[in-house]
């Protein structure tokens, strides 16, 4: 049957099936995947670009998604290039997610850019990275002006190059009073050095008697901590294949969702989010409590009947 063909009734099937909308679309990709013309594959392509989309739940989208974005380094290897080549990639990937999460909707996206630890690299691939962040508050002013994005950033800023800082302030002030969604960088930033600096912050207001000690408690510290701006993370994503969250966000993170994939972020897009957040959707939250029921989810059934649609 050919891809056009088969697309078209795959959307008219989900059309009609409301639970597939937490089916995985990487399945239906592979579905696809068979030998076509080059132009009925360029337009399956596209087509499927939707189709992912789609099949992401629009009422069950996590608020707050954060990313640690790794595996730059290793894609420039692999290709014989130098790390940079790998970090100027990444810059598309970093589009092509903020493109992603805005037109889902997705209220705020906060990406790990700069570690607090990322200071102790080669002097020569800082000032490439500085560079490059410098060449992106520029380039990617229009993008968040006409998509209504709030930019912010978290960390500790002063220790950044007085001309990152300035454009950073600059652009920061400029998209203030945007409300499409908040796109958070992590700029020499460490989980641990917030919670520090926020408990130096706790204990100067106790010796200066401005807070009680028995008084601080959650609420306190949160006000505190600038990650928290945008609320607890839903969802957190790392690339690159490892599997640990590196000192990123530890107090928002401590219900988020971990999703762990080994796409390298050059290679990281808007199909790879949704499929991140697909798998968020197909998860019970329970925040530690104990579900009041257990409920049979229908990815078995769909699977079945979708193949019979293709």
């Amino acid at each position: 049957m050919p891809a056009a063909r088969s697309i078209e009734r795959i959307s008219l099937f989900i059309t009609s099936q409301k639970p597939l909308l937490a089916y995985n679309w990487v399945r239906i990709a592979s579905l696809l995947h068979r030998p076509h013309p080059a132009a009925v594959l360029a337009a399956s392509e596209a087509a499927c670009y939707s189709l992912a989309m789609a099949l992401v739940d629009v009422s069950g989208l996590p608020q707050h998604v954060a990313i640690i974005m790794d595996g730059n380094g290793r894609w420039a290897q692999a290709r014989g290039k130098p790390r940079t080549a790998g970090h100027e990639r990444g810059a598309d990937a970093v589009r092509a997610t903020m493109r992603a999460a805005r037109r889902l909707g997705i209220p705020a996206l906060t990406l790990y850019a700069f570690s607090e630890q990322n200071w102790e690299r080669p002097q020569v691939e800082i000032n490439a990275l500085v560079d490059l962040l410098c060449e992106c508050l520029v380039s990617e002013r229009n993008e968040l002006v006409d998509n209504e994005i709030r930019l912010c950033a978290i960390g500790r800023l002063h220790k950044l190059p007085q001309r990152a800082q300035a454009r950073l302030q600059s652009l920061t002030s400029e998209t203030e009073s945007n409300e499409g969604m908040t796109l958070t960088l992590a700029l020499s930033y460490g989980g641990r050095e917030e919670l520090m600096d926020a408990a130096r912050a706790l204990a100067i207001k106790a010796r200066e008697g401005e807070i009680d000690p028995s008084d601080i408690d959650e609420p306190a510290i949160e006000r505190l901590l600038p990650s928290m701006d945008v609320g607890p993370v839903d969802l957190l994503i790392r690339t690159g294949g490892e599997q640990r969250i590196s000192n990123f966000l530890l107090w928002g993170s401590a219900y988020a969702e971990l999703y762990f994939t080994d796409e390298l972020w050059p290679d990281f897009g808007a199909n790879s989010l949704y499929c991140a957040i697909q798998a968020y959707q197909g998860r019970e939250r329970r925040f530690g409590l104990v579900p009041d029921a257990e409920e049979d989810l229908p990815t078995a059934k769909t699977s079945n009947e979708l193949e019979r649609a293709i």
